[in-house]
């Protein structure tokens, strides 16, 4: 039996400050948190959803290194960028804080103080991995190897980004340190632990009997971890970056990030509002965390047991976490740029932020991965939110403007049709409600969007345009019903398109209307004066996006250039070799395909020394028209060939990239026909 709560308190997983956001991390947190918090806000529930900046992690440091910048340099830059995002995309939360402030850094060492004092640590000493040549001890992501379960290279100490598999660094196979290359060795140091096996049973009770509603692949990924046995985990690292830990004997170590992180909801609430304690420690309080499926253990096991050890804090409810999204069929990359950055869509794509919100929504990753694809995104777009949502608002709209003046006409007599229509619509709030309270938020949506769909029908099949020419009374209730259909699509879609909502509000001259208004069909009054109405949406264009899938072909171009490694060295050969090659810098006078061939260029060039006929096999990567003129380095002493039944006499040199594309070879700058290169 579902208890009633008199609060809510809703957490988002803390996004790293060492780069961007990505349609990854909205489609697997924020958009679903954003929604379900507006949906309270609409019932009027009282709710607070707290965010922030994960600062701390050895990413932050890994990327300060290579920029050759400070730390705090970083999350500054990307702090900023990613609180900005968020804001143009509307996610609501009531504050979005970071890790690097005063109020966490006291909050975080206050709790690791009280869990010390009482005695809730194990202090061990253990041999950790070390780089003699960097004289650093090594946080987990400062090792990359092997993954030992699905053979990938460049796994890290902590987690495999390619099988996802959670893993220490003694498990990677050839080990290497980040920081200088080389192969890293063992030396004592002293840590702080928690020990999870004490939580276990708690733990056991509390998901496993307690909590059998969440996510199969919560319960499922808790449950593993559960049955193969809990084990102490390190609360401190060897870092200079990071809130110190607090206690005599601890120089040059730092709390470890996840037992900082998390620790960040509570302080970004005590920033918010001094009645912070009521959504920590009251009982009536609902606690949700959206979190990726990588964070699942850190949210269902790690925090709650720092939780419980502490005493004072209640325990999550829930902790909805999505599978991931993929990107036209590849697994996102941030290291690779395989990603569509939310900063850039939202340049690219202006006033289109309702559209990326709502195709993550429809394609959320809600019990297994999906993809993003460009082109089901402009489908979605213009076959759904232009033709069905859009076309009957701007329709219901523009029949009014048209036959009464903008003013809502008195709705009459109600014929069957007209009934079966709002029976129909009157069904669709509990089933609406049902799904976001239960995280179906993309079955959510499609309640959302029935409005919109019945809507359509039902004035297609009314066909006002046509009866007002024999039944002008008629037409009035068309178009009522019609306006209190689009009131309600502005109630029923603010949780996941608050900027429509907005539009369509102020399209009909009205205030925002609450959620216990929705399927109710009096919502405006006859005589009501609407405002102007305007397009909801906007076509997108294939141009548009090709422009972003030519972007991705870019950039998989390049990942497949840095992947390439050079071929082998070739056997030695003398210099007395070397020096009857005769290469001269040679200019290309004619060029021409050779007919019935593919591959083959006849090309007449003036090497200086005469001028000559050679064939090559580039015509698939130059045309003719671009190689006249050209100086290129043209080996003349090859011994001649005949191809197509013309004698080639040299050979182009070229060199092949990663990609396959060919390159000329040509002096840096015009020089005479005839110039020796060697």
């Amino acid at each position: 039996m579902s208890k009633d709560f008199k609060r809510y308190l809703i957490t988002s997983a803390l996004p790293y400050a060492n780069g961007p956001v990505h349609i990854g991390h909205l489609a697997g947190v924020y958009i679903p948190s954003d929604i379900y918090t507006r949906y309270l806000r609409l019932r009027g529930r009282d709710v607070i959803s707290v965010c922030g900046s994960d600062e701390h992690g050895v990413p932050i440091t890994i990327k300060a290194k290579k920029e050759g910048i400070t730390p705090q340099q970083v999350v500054d830059r990307y702090h900023a960028i990613i609180k900005e995002s968020f804001e143009k995309l509307g996610i609501s939360f009531d504050i979005y804080s970071r890790t690097s402030s005063p109020v966490h850094a006291e909050t975080a060492s206050a709790f690791f103080r009280k869990l010390y004092d009482d005695g809730k640590f194990v202090e061990q000493t253990t041999e950790q991995f070390y780089d003699e040549e960097a004289k650093s001890f090594l946080a987990d992501r400062y090792i990359v190897g092997t993954c030992p379960k699905c053979g990938a290279e460049g796994a890290y100490g902590d987690q495999c980004e390619v099988c996802g598999s959670t893993l220490s660094p003694d498990e990677l196979v050839n080990p290497r340190s980040t920081l200088s290359g080389a192969t890293p060795v063992k030396r004592e140091t002293k840590h702080w632990y928690l020990p999870l096996d004490q939580y276990e049973q708690m733990l056991r009770e509390w998901i496993l009997e307690g909590h059998k509603e969440w996510r199969s692949n919560v319960y499922g990924q808790c449950k593993s971890w559960l049955d193969g046995g809990l084990l102490p985990r390190a609360v401190s690292r060897d870092l200079d970056w990071g809130i110190p830990v607090p206690v005599e004997g601890a120089e040059g170590k730092v709390l470890y990030v996840w037992f900082d992180a998390p620790i960040g909801y509570i302080s970004a609430t005590k920033e918010l509002t001094p009645d912070w304690e009521k959504y920590w420690k009251s009982e009536d309080t609902k606690l949700v965390h959206f979190i990726g499926k990588d964070n699942i253990v850190f949210h269902c096991i790690v925090f709650p047991s720092m939780l419980k050890a502490h005493g004072e804090y209640i325990l999550p409810e829930n902790v909805p976490s999505n599978e991931f999204l993929n990107l036209e069929g590849r697994k996102i990359s941030t290291s690779k740029n395989w990603a569509v950055w939310l900063h850039e869509y939202l340049v690219d794509f202006p006033g289109k932020e309702d559209v990326l919100r709502y195709v993550l929504c429809a394609t959320a990753p809600e019990t297994k991965d999906n993809d993003f694809i460009w082109k089901d995104f402009q489908a979605r777009n213009n076959n759904e939110l232009v033709a069905v949502l859009g076309n009957f608002v701007n329709r219901a709209l523009v029949l009014t403007k048209k036959y009464y003046d903008g003013e809502v006409p008195a709705c009459g007599e109600l014929t069957d049709y007209d009934r079966e229509t709002i029976a129909e619509l009157s069904t669709i709030k509990a089933s609406l409600e049902s799904n976001i309270e239960n995280y179906r938020f993309r079955e959510a949506l499609k309640d959302a969007m029935n409005f919109a769909r019945i809507g359509n029908k039902y004035l297609a099949d009314c066909e006002p345009w046509k009866v007002i020419k024999s039944d002008a009374e008629r037409v009035k209730t068309i178009l009522n019903i019609a306006l209190q259909i689009t009131a309600n699509i502005a109630i029923a879609i603010e949780p996941f398109m608050p900027f429509s909502a907005s539009k369509i509000l102020k399209m009909l001259d009205c205030e925002a209307f609450g959620w216990e208004s929705l399927g109710a069909m009096d919502l405006l009054a006859a005589g009501h004066k609407i405002g102007e109405p305007s397009l909801l949406f906007e076509k997108i264009e294939d141009a548009e996006i090709q422009k972003q899938l030519d972007r991705l072909d870019a950039i998989e171009k390049q990942n497949k250039a840095a992947e390439v490694k050079a071929e082998p060295q070739k056997a030695e050969c003398s210099f007395d070799d070397f020096q009857k090659i005769d290469i001269r810098v040679s200019t290309i006078l004619e060029a021409e395909k050779l007919p019935k061939t593919k591959k083959l260029l006849k090309l007449t060039v003036d090497t200086g020394i005469d001028k000559r006929t050679i064939v090559s096999g580039i015509a698939e990567h130059f045309s003719p028209e671009e190689l006249i003129g050209k100086q290129v380095l043209v080996l003349v002493n090859l011994a001649p060939r005949d191809f197509k039944g013309i004698t080639s006499q040299g050979m182009i040199l070229m060199a092949e990239d990663a990609t396959g594309e060919l390159r000329l070879l040509q002096p840096d700058k015009k020089t005479n026909n005839g110039a020796v290169v060697g």
